[in-house]
């Protein structure tokens, strides 16, 4: 195994499960997210021998998985489509944590892609908005705008979800 190949597989060990996190937040299935995990890492290869600053490439591969799952929506080439609407484990007694983190979820899942991935950038990877503009290609003030009107959707989402009472919650 050649260093640049040693130097990659390095770095692939050390951050891909971060980025398929990123991604899950992004597209909101497991299958796909590691899908575009894949194919950010594959175009991350493809230059490797060309990146000089190490210390930016995190920031070229979120940017490059934050484009490749834009691109992926403007081709249409995955579809959403779900078996069931509704789980069918059987409830336990502590799941209101983790059912209000899919209810999060399921509504993140219906915020417009490019409003989602502003979110995802500015409030689950705490990145600036100059960063986040830097990531998706465009002005500051594109990022502001989005990043409200993702919220405002993701508001009036879960103030329409019912949600679970503190009754529930003490049973």
């Amino acid at each position: 195994m050649s260093d640049r190949d040693a130097a990659f597989a390095e770095y692939f060990a050390a951050r891909s499960d971060a980025m398929r996190n990123t991604a899950y937040l992004l597209c909101g299935d497991w299958h796909r997210a590691e899908d575009l995990v894949q194919q950010t890492f594959v175009k991350l290869y493809r230059v490797w021998w060309r990146i000089s600053r190490h210390e930016a490439l995190d920031a070229y591969t979120r940017r490059t998985l934050v484009r490749t799952f834009v691109s992926d929506l403007r081709r249409g080439w995955f579809r959403n489509e779900r078996v069931t609407d509704s789980p069918t484990d059987v409830r336990s007694e502590q799941r209101h944590h983790a059912e209000e983190r899919m209810v999060l979820l399921e509504a993140l899942e219906k915020v417009p892609p490019r409003q989602r991935a502003v979110i995802v950038l500015r409030y689950w990877e705490d990145q600036s908005v100059e960063d986040t503009a830097r990531l998706l290609g465009c002005s500051r003030g594109t990022v502001k705008s989005q990043a409200s009107r993702g919220l405002q959707t993701l508001r009036r989402l879960l103030d329409a979800t019912p949600t679970i009472s503190s009754a529930e919650r003490n049973r």
